[in-house]
C-alpha cells in the first residue's frame, strides 16, 4: 500500500462507518446509526479494507469484531474524526453562527446529582452549546469512548483489561444504601432482621456491575440468605417508580436519590455499609485531547465534585431511618414476590 495514495483515498464516511460497526459489532446496527442502509456500510467498509490493504473486521454469527488491524486503526481513526469535528465547532464558535457540540456519556445513577450544576456552569460559559448526553451501564459507555462516539465519561474504574487506552481521574466516592419509601413499614420499625426482606420487593442493580457487587456484599454483610425473587434495573425512574409505589426495598447509589432524600420521599435503612464504596470519575482516552468545550466541561465537574466532597465532609452521617412528611403506610404488608 503505497502511504500517500491511501491518505488521499480515505474519506470522512470511511471513517465514520468504520468507527460505527466497530461501535455497535454490527453492520446493521451501524448503518441504523449513520441513517443509511446496510448495504452502503457494507460497500464502505470493503472500499476502506481495500484502500488500506487489510481485514479490518471477521464477520459471523456474533457480528462484526475488529480484526488486529481493524484494533491498531481504531484509535487514529477515532482521533482524527475527533479533531475534524472540533475544528468545526471552533470555526462555527468564532463565527457566532452554529453552536459547539459536545458528546459525554454518564452513568445513570450519577447523572441527576452532577449534570445540573455541571451544565448550568457550561451553560454560562457556551452559551451556544449542543451537549448530547448518553447514559448507559459502564461498560457500555466505555466501548463507546473507545469508538470515539463520546468524548468522555463519568463512570467507575474497571478491570485493567476494559480500562487499556483509557485514563481515570476520581472524582468521589459515593456508597450504595438501601432506600424505602416515607412511612415504610422497615423505616418505622424498631430493628431491622435479615428476614425483613422476605416480606417485600427488592430491586437490585443488573448482575455483572460494580454496584451489584456492593449490593451483594451489604447482603451478605447485612446476613441475608439468597434472594429467591428480585427486580434488577439501571434505570433511576423505573427503581424510584418500583420504590414509591410497590413497597420496594431499593439497593442504589446515594448521589441517584439526593434530591427524594432531602424532601423526604424516601428514607435510608440503617444497614451495614462498610466496603460499599465505589469510586466515580472522569473517563477519557489516553492518546487524544479534549476539545474546547469539553475542557471546560471537565473544569466544571471537577469543581461540582469538589463541591459534593466538601458538602459530603460537612454533612453528619444518617444513624437511621426517620420519618419522612408523608402519613405512615396503613393496610397491610406489600405482597411478597
Amino acid at each position: 500500500m503505497q502511504r500517500s495514495l491511501a491518505d488521499s483515498r480515505v474519506k470522512f464516511r470511511h471513517l465514520q462507518c468504520f468507527l460505527a460497526v466497530a461501535q455497535f459489532g454490527s453492520v446493521q446496527r451501524a448503518a441504523d446509526s449513520l441513517s443509511i442502509t446496510q448495504p452502503a456500510v457494507s460497500k464502505t467498509i470493503a472500499e476502506l479494507e481495500a484502500i488500506l490493504g487489510v481485514k479490518l473486521f471477521e464477520r459471523g454469527r456474533h457480528g462484526a469484531v475488529p480484526t488486529r488491524e481493524g484494533q491498531l486503526f481504531m484509535p487514529h481513526a477515532s482521533a482524527c474524526v475527533s479533531a475534524l469535528r472540533q475544528g468545526v465547532d471552533l470555526l462555527a464558535r468564532a463565527e457566532g453562527a452554529a453552536v459547539a457540540t459536545l458528546e459525554v456519556g454518564v452513568l445513570p445513577t450519577v447523572a441527576a446529582a452532577l449534570m445540573p450544576p455541571v451544565l448550568e456552569r457550561i451553560g454560562a460559559l457556551w452559551p451556544r452549546v449542543i451537549v448530547r448526553l448518553a447514559t448507559g451501564a459502564n461498560p457500555e459507555l466505555l466501548e463507546r469512548l473507545k469508538a470515539g462516539t463520546i468524548e468522555l465519561a463519568i463512570g467507575r474504574l474497571a478491570d485493567p483489561e476494559r480500562m487499556v487506552g483509557l485514563s481515570f481521574e476520581q472524582l468521589f466516592s459515593e456508597p450504595l444504601i438501601a432506600v424505602v419509601r416515607a412511612g415504610h413499614p422497615l423505616a418505622l420499625g424498631p430493628g431491622l432482621p435479615a428476614s425483613a426482606l422476605e416480606d417485600y420487593p427488592v430491586v437490585l442493580p443488573p448482575f455483572g456491575t460494580l454496584i451489584r457487587q456492593s449490593a451483594e456484599s451489604l447482603l451478605s454483610a447485612w446476613g441475608v440468605p439468597p434472594l429467591s425473587a428480585f427486580v434488577e434495573v439501571l434505570s433511576v425512574s423505573t427503581g424510584r417508580a418500583l420504590t414509591l409505589e410497590n413497597g420496594a426495598v431499593w439497593f442504589v447509589p446515594q448521589s441517584a436519590v439526593e434530591y427524594e432524600l432531602a424532601h423526604g420521599m424516601l428514607v435510608r435503612l440503617p444497614l451495614p455499609f462498610a466496603g460499599t464504596d465505589e469510586p466515580v470519575g472522569l473517563i477519557r482516552r489516553s492518546d487524544a485531547q479534549p476539545s474546547p468545550v469539553g475542557r471546560a466541561f471537565i473544569d466544571a465537574v471537577r469543581e461540582v465534585a469538589r463541591q459534593r466532597m466538601v458538602a459530603m465532609a460537612d454533612k453528619p452521617m444518617d444513624k437511621g431511618p426517620r420519618k419522612g412528611p408523608h402519613e405512615r403506610v396503613r393496610g397491610k404488608k406489600a405482597p411478597k414476590h
